[in-house]
């Protein structure tokens, strides 16, 4: 699509079209009514084409149009954006011209007019942002394409308003308006003045071949709801310390979306302890994640993200005892997430080597007596009631990451199976206490770096291989720390969970050099009946989820 810009002053707007050339769109020619406007030198470091179409005092308004309407005569322009073009145009260029837009500096209808910024901060409204909208006669008034909020803060003067309704608003809505039009998705009805974009929904999608398909399906995966645009308020919560690491600001911010309980909120009981750090918030999120899988009594020892052990037992203290155990070096500094009201008995263990932060849903009075003498340790109150739940069910439906440009937005990860959902394809069937082991590794290793091999016996884990790059690689270091690590547990006899597929049977040999005796993974390698052949071969149980459970972030 071929754009012709409007510009009196610098055309920053049209500047950043030129550069972005959303949904392929070019800037065929810049329009000036100002000889010396600075537009005209960024159309040229850009090489755009540029007229200049002064108005005398002297001559009508009409006439200058139909001048700027002879100007764009010579250039194929299908759309037509103005960008603090000090005109009211009329009639004579709008009939004529293609459809063409403007970018107000405020949510239209509030806030029209040249003042809009001095308007917003005499209202004392705490939203403002920008409007883009099909130009018409009445003057900010044609019907709205799109729109971008942006906060106002108290301490707000025009200067700071404006440049951050530029920067936040108008750069990014005013492109995506340009894309909509670029995609062939806008439907302008000047009858009855409103602007329709296909696609511009909250509806399901699913995706198919690797392309989103609107509509609903019900053909596997599940739809989901992913609206196409996406707007969200956080408010700033703290400063921290610092970031990940001690030359990086960092700072805590609220959406106030979670319905459960969170570690954003959750009340630091000990308050002689330092604030939590960047990590701390991560890796005890993370910790949190893990033992919301759990109905039983369930503990977690977190390090980087990655579980150093994880256990359900009768006990709560029997659990924690049992997560310990898998690799005490490793939970040296670590995080614990506990799924139950603390006890003594507990605290008594948590406290026995150094950790940085303890989280569980509430705490004994002597649970936390024993807690407090630990001055380092910080003790969070995640909270637990019908107003603030705590178990899987309460965790947020979606998870995301920031990426430079944008965010990735998926659903969080339920997966959930059961025996029944389990394929065996191997000549031995697993046992009972096989399967129950199985399905605890399974869910476990949903909480661990990808790849990810884990090593289970009963419910409480014995060797974790996190984040590597070779699968066998992530068997080798689960037997590892099974062999070097573990107290008094050993990978003889135990389970293997496997986020992804074993593309090789080697996986498979190494684990049965571990001693490893049932294996959980995904399947749906084009090896698979050369993995299942090894499993055979050295009388080692197997079972297929038919899904995957990586973890990248």
């Amino acid at each position: 699509m071929q754009v012709a810009g409007m510009a009196s002053n610098r055309g920053r707007n049209l500047r950043r079209i030129a550069d972005f050339a959303p949904g392929g769109a070019e800037l065929a020619v810049v329009v000036t009514n100002d000889a010396d406007a600075p537009v005209l030198e960024a159309a040229a470091e850009r090489g755009i084409p540029t007229e200049v179409v002064e108005r005398p005092a002297d001559q009508d308004r009409e006439v200058h149009e139909r001048r700027i309407l002879d100007a764009l005569a010579d250039y194929d322009v299908e759309l037509v954006c103005l960008d603090g073009y000090m005109r009211v145009l009329t009639p004579t260029f709008l009939e004529s011209a293609p459809t063409t837009l403007n970018v107000h500096p405020s949510l239209l209808p509030a806030f029209p007019g040249q003042d809009a910024h001095e308007q917003v901060l005499d209202a004392g409204v705490r939203v403002s942002g920008c409007t883009v909208h099909v130009v018409t006669e009445a003057v900010d008034a044609g019907p709205v394409v799109t729109q971008e909020a942006v906060p106002v803060y108290a301490d707000d003067d025009v200067e700071t308003l404006k440049a951050r309704v530029l920067e936040e608003g108008e750069y990014a809505a005013y492109p995506r308006a340009v894309r909509w039009f670029a995609e062939g998705r806008v439907e302008v009805d000047y009858d009855v003045g409103e602007v329709r974009v296909a696609g511009d929904t909250d509806g399901t999608v699913r995706i198919e071949g690797g392309e989103t398909v609107d509509g609903p399906t019900g053909t596997d995966p599940t739809p989901t709801a992913f609206p196409s645009r996406r707007l969200t308020a956080t408010e700033h919560v703290r400063d921290l310390r610092y970031g990940e690491n001690p030359h990086q600001d960092a700072a805590l911010y609220a959406d106030g979306r979670e319905a459960g309980a969170t570690v954003v909120h959750a009340d630091q009981l000990n308050e002689g302890a330092k604030a939590l750090s960047y990590n701390n918030y991560n890796d005890t999120d993370a910790a949190v994640e893990l033992v919301r899988e759990f109905d039983d009594p369930a503990a977690a020892v977190i390090k980087h993200t990655n579980p150093a052990g994880c256990a359900t037992a009768d006990t709560l203290a029997d659990a924690y005892a049992d997560a310990l155990a898998t690799d005490p070096k490793s939970a040296f500094g670590g995080i614990v997430a506990l799924n139950r009201e603390c006890d003594a008995a507990t605290a008594e263990q948590v406290t026995d080597s150094f950790k940085e932060v303890v989280a569980a849903p509430s705490y004994t009075d002597d649970a936390l007596a024993v807690l407090r003498e630990s001055d380092n340790l910080r003790v969070l109150e995640l909270g637990d009631s019908d107003d603030q739940p705590f178990g899987r069910d309460a965790a947020a439906d979606t998870t995301e990451v920031k990426l430079a440009g944008g965010r990735l937005v998926q659903d969080r990860d339920r997966q959930a199976p059961t025996v029944a959902d389990l394929e065996v394809v191997t000549e031995r069937e697993p046992t009972d206490e096989e399967l129950e082991s199985l399905l605890f590794a399974w869910r476990t290793i949903k909480h661990v770096k990808s790849n990810a091999i884990l090593f289970a016996d009963g419910t409480e884990t014995v060797g974790v291989g996190a984040g590597q790059v070779s699968r066998v690689d992530a068997v080798e270091l689960a037997a590892k720390k099974a062999a070097q690590d573990a107290e008094g547990k050993d990978s003889e006899g135990a389970v293997m969970a496997s986020d992804a597929f074993f593309p090789f049977p080697d996986g498979i040999e190494a684990a049965v050099d571990a001693g490893i005796e049932a294996v959980i993974q995904p399947g749906g390698s084009v090896n698979d009946d050369d993995v299942i052949a090894a499993a055979d071969e050295h009388d080692v149980a197997m079972v297929l989820t038919g899904s995957r459970a990586f973890r990248h972030d």
